[in-house]
């Protein structure tokens, strides 16, 4: 039965249409500072954690062009007629395009994590197939429910969909968990210990925000309560992006330091955090590289002779 109201369809007062641009555009340019951000100190980190650096690029940049898209739909999705601003046939693209933005970024989310973890190989391939698949599949059957039936007016729907969708995210939540606790017990004694599990906690917790502005959809009529959801999703999206990011960017320089002082590693400049010194700069060593370069020349010069 079509009885909930959709988001896109309340009519907003002048103030409420103000916060939500507001709310917007912040988000927008928090996850574009962070892509710059990561663009820039790609180097400080080693080719062991580099992958996940460039997952929080590739969600922060894909982040940012929703938001882009979200600021623009919304200003066309809406006319202003007296004090109010009423929502036209186009303003379901200031809300849907969240949809398309989580689709690939949750998965990229998992990637994002498991690259600073501890599993390797085999392990780490098979949770990161079954956290990809469980981010796909709990955003596309919420958007199954929160927009495809009926417009996303259908309440049963809402209930159905976002139930099946909760399943997918006790998934993610059983994987989040088991990555961060093996990651802390290989980790332990370390910097990069603290800061997994903090980064795991602050996922988890950011996370509930979501199914519970889903939840909003079912009953919350009005304005203000259309606008306390795009607030809420907005600041939700950039902790869980760009707070998280940051988290994942400094365990992957806590650990390429790590490498880098063990000599398993280089980096071509020192790397510091919070102006503390972790590792200086080292440049791969070409000696050996040289010798047998050499050797190969001097036993070829050997057999030529021969």
């Amino acid at each position: 039965m079509p009885d909930a109201l959709a988001p896109w369809n309340a009519t907003l007062s002048l103030a409420e249409h103000s916060i939500i641009v507001y709310a917007l555009s912040v988000a927008g340019l928090a996850l574009f500072a962070f892509f710059v951000k990561s663009w820039v100190s790609a180097n400080e980190i080693t080719g062991r954690f580099r992958s996940g650096v460039y997952a929080g690029m590739c969600i922060t940049g894909i982040a940012f062009l929703s938001y882009v898209l979200l600021v623009v739909e919304f200003a066309l999705g809406y006319e202003r007629k007296g004090d109010s601003w009423v929502p036209n046939a186009n303003a379901i693209l200031s809300w849907a395009p969240r949809y398309f933005d989580w689709t690939v970024t949750v998965p990229l989310l998992v990637i994002e994590l498991l690259a600073v973890a501890t599993l390797v190989g085999a392990a780490a391939r098979r949770l990161r197939a079954a956290g990809i698949a469980a981010a796909f599949l709990m955003i596309s059957t919420g958007f199954i429910g929160g927009v495809v039936i009926d417009s996303g007016t259908n309440t049963g729907a809402l209930w159905l969909w976002g139930i099946i969708s909760g399943i997918f995210m006790v998934v993610l939540y059983v994987l989040v968990v088991y990555v961060v606790v093996k990651g802390r017990r290989d980790l332990k004694g370390t910097a990069a210990a603290a800061t997994l599990r903090n980064a795991g906690i602050l996922l988890i917790v950011t996370w509930l925000a979501y199914p519970i502005v889903f939840g909003l959809q079912g009953w919350g009529h009005g304005g203000a309560v259309i606008t306390w959801m795009q607030v809420i999703l907005s600041a939700a999206d950039i902790v869980a992006k760009v707070g998280f990011g940051s988290m994942i960017h400094k365990i992957a320089e806590l650990r390429s330091a790590e490498d880098v002082r063990a000599g398993a590693d280089t980096l071509p400049e020192a790397l510091w955090i919070s102006s503390e010194k972790l590792s200086d700069g080292t440049i791969p060593n070409t000696a050996t590289v040289h010798h047998t370069q050499h050797s190969a020349s001097a036993a070829g010069e050997h057999l030529h002779r021969h």
